[in-house]
């Protein structure tokens, strides 16, 4: 089962990128160009968690981004921190006192929530306001933080630091409601469910085992294993499998692959960068630009 917030992470040992030499520099991830009319957008895939040993990427990257006009984003992370606390609370929190989720498991799941919740120094006060699904994604992070990766250095915040830094502009092509309202508008028992799984795929290592096969592909941007996790991914019959599989990205992928395009047509020089798994498999955003009529190569 991969993971629900696409919050990738390995139990690789990070190492040292020289910073001196380019050429040494390897590929990550999946990039492609994008063309029309004279216009050029980059997409690149990202991971949305991070090490120091990610950085700087390579230099096709990051040549796109010093000659673009426009960086994109699913959702700029450096944002607005009062629009992701209203949306969490909206879309992640119990309203008018009702929880804690626990409540919602069966009795055999409870102690084990609590032994995660310990495992990873949470207090257990903190998660009693939050839903099933937003446990679900916290115990997911702190498994992967616990391997040695962080979410403050995820790919999206690197692009969007070094944009900031050169005071380009930043566009979303999303919004961090409308990502948080396909978690929130889950059913109680589906939600509850979300959790069941995450805690089965955590205990059994599964999920460290299927974020280490998709970080070792995006860090060397293997071609091949990036689209057998698709394969693997769409596959997948549990409750998350087919809620990442059809909500996540089946569901998201026209959205991004319509803004991407957008982009395009207004913008002579861009780079888009979104979540590796919507650049592979069936129906990913660049088979939707094809067939818009839009001339796309795959460059790794």
């Amino acid at each position: 089962m991969f993971c629900c917030l696409f919050v990738f992470t390995a139990g690789l040992a990070p190492q040292a990128v020289a910073t001196d030499n380019t050429a040494s520099i390897p590929n990550r991830g999946a990039l492609f160009k994008i063309e029309q009319k004279g216009h050029v957008s980059w997409l690149f895939g990202t991971i949305h968690v991070g090490a120091d040993s990610f950085y700087p990427l390579e230099p096709r990257v990051t040549a796109a981004l010093q000659s673009a006009s426009v960086l994109a984003l699913e959702v700029d992370p450096l944002g607005s921190q009062d629009e992701m606390a209203r949306a969490v609370r909206e879309y992640g929190m119990y309203q008018n006192g009702r929880g804690p989720a626990s409540s919602e498991l069966p009795a055999a799941y409870r102690p084990r929530l609590e032994r995660l919740l310990r495992q990873y120094d949470v207090p257990a006060p903190s998660v009693a306001p939050m839903k099933p699904w937003m446990i679900a994604s916290l115990l997911t992070v702190r498994e992967f933080e616990a391997q040695g990766y962080q979410s403050d250095l995820a790919v999206e915040v690197w692009l969007s630091r070094q944009a900031r830094s050169r005071k380009q502009k930043i566009v979303e092509l999303e919004s961090v409601q409308a990502q948080m309202a396909l978690f929130g508008r889950m059913s109680t028992a589906d939600q509850a469910l979300f959790l069941r799984e995450t805690i089965d795929a955590i205990e059994d290592k599964e999920q460290a085992d299927d974020a280490r096969a998709i970080a070792q592909a995006w860090a060397t941007a293997d071609q091949a294993a990036l689209e057998r996790i698709a394969e693997k991914t769409a596959s997948d019959d549990t409750f998350s499998g087919r809620f990442v599989a059809r909500v996540l990205l089946d569901g998201r992928n026209p959205l991004l692959a319509d803004g991407i395009a957008q982009l395009l047509a207004r913008e002579q020089h861009s780079v888009a960068a979104i979540g590796v798994l919507h650049l592979v498999g069936k129906g990913s955003v660049p088979e939707l630009l094809r067939r818009k009529g839009l001339r796309v190569e795959r460059i790794y």
